[in-house]
């Protein structure tokens, strides 16, 4: 299907030197076209999403005419037909059009083709298969533009094919049904996903992470996390969480503010984990060392969310922990006693605002002087850190050495 002048490219993008890149492509007798998640959420009246584009061009004929013109590529994944081409200080990701074909032991083989059609037959769901050119044409071969409009979220062709492609492309379904989805999701897509689930086994832990992540960034997780813990579909890696309705409590108010270590943040409140689960969690889902680091300290450790908004507490606090932490166990805790408010926001943001103070009197600057024994320093040191922190962090050096050479610390 084919909608002429459907489309105000001007919503995907008005960088001339890009739109040029179209004309550059038409002299050397090729095609390209804007794909993906730019169309999409153009067509939804979503700005600022990644640009992708398809040519019916191999790999090769791409580099070669970009080389002609004095243009830079990067080799993304030149085997996968994707390469990299570079537009100032932007890298827009060029795709060729490809096929899959399945082998006898269920493998699958990349077949480049200059077929539109076949090209949108193996992208994932229908509403990632519509296609724009410069001109604002929609190329929609699988009435994605009607399943957009309807919130019906379905794959594109066979959903069990799909879905062997790349197994991951379950949790993709789920996190699209999030954005996108309304009323209730295709039955279809569903068999598929139950009927597949074990196949996630099979993709690196990495790589469901990161999926996940998305997932529950999303506005409307809670419909989809529903949905895979009804169906088993994480069943082999992770426990159910019995708050989903925290967090769906928290997109309601938070909407789509975003902050740091949002992911974490969300996935704690999901499980409300002790220390032993969030390790297990953590240890599962490979998180990597801030990661793990800020998840376990957010189940092990406490934060007396009365007085958060005293700088002398809150700033305490941070020296004692982090500001990661302090922000972070701020919101987990308000969610959980649903007391997420604009005041609670502010104090986020004055946190964030604190300075980081750091200690700055040394052992050696004990025995420079001879105010103690080598043996004594450690003692020492923690002792005048904890006048220091009571001070309110503002005795300087001098006045920590004075304590000692007045015997005030000992």
């Amino acid at each position: 299907m084919i909608r002429d002048h459907y489309l105000d490219v001007s919503k995907l993008t008005t960088d001339t030197e890009i739109m040029s890149f179209f004309d550059v492509i038409n002299r050397h007798g090729g095609v390209l076209r804007f794909v993906g998640g730019a169309v999409r959420d153009a067509l939804k009246g979503i700005s600022g999403s990644d640009l992708n584009f398809a040519t019916d061009l191999s790999p090769e004929e791409l580099v070669e005419i970009c080389t002609d013109e004095g243009i830079e590529t990067i080799p993304i994944g030149m085997k996968q037909g994707s390469v990299g081409v570079v537009f100032g200080n932007k890298v827009v990701e060029v795709s060729s059009l490809y096929k899959y074909v399945f082998n006898g032991d269920g493998t699958a083989d990349i077949e480049f083709t200059d077929n539109w059609e076949e090209d949108a037959a193996r992208r994932d769901l229908t509403i990632n298969a519509v296609y724009a050119d410069e001109q604002g044409n929609v190329f929609d071969y699988y009435n994605g533009i009607e399943d957009l409009e309807k919130g019906l979220i379905r794959f594109s062709g066979s959903a069990d094919r799909r879905i062997q492609e790349d197994y991951l492309r379950i949790l993709r379904y789920f996190r699209f049904y999030a954005m996108f989805g309304e009323g209730a999701p295709d039955k279809k897509a569903m068999e598929a996903c139950k009927k597949n689930c074990k196949g996630l086994r099979k993709i690196p832990m990495e790589r469901i992470r990161d999926e996940l992540f998305k997932l529950i960034q999303t506005r409307h997780v809670a419909k989809s996390y529903r949905l895979i813990q009804e169906n088993g579909i994480l069943s082999y890696i992770m426990p159910d969480a019995a708050f989903i309705d925290d967090l769906d409590y928290f997109n309601s108010v938070a909407g789509e503010v975003s902050f740091e270590d949002d992911a974490v943040i969300k996935m704690f409140i999901l499980y409300r984990p002790d220390a032993a689960l969030a390790e297990n969690l953590a240890t599962r889902l490979k998180f990597s060392r801030h990661q793990r680091h800020l998840f376990v300290a957010l189940a092990e450790r406490k934060l007396d969310i009365t007085k958060a908004n005293e700088r002398t507490y809150a700033q305490k606090m941070v020296y004692e922990t982090s500001k990661d932490f302090v922000r972070g166990k701020l919101l987990t805790e308000c969610t959980a006693k649903r007391e997420l408010s604009a005041a609670v926001w502010k104090t986020y943001d004055q946190i964030t605002q604190l300075p980081i103070k750091e200690f700055e009197l040394k052992g050696k600057d004990l025995l420079t002087e001879r105010l103690c024994t080598p043996e004594e320093v450690g003692k020492i040191l923690k002792e005048l850190e904890q006048v220091w922190i009571d001070s309110d962090f503002t005795l300087s050096k001098e006045e920590l050495l004075a304590q000692v050479r007045t015997k005030k610390v000992v």
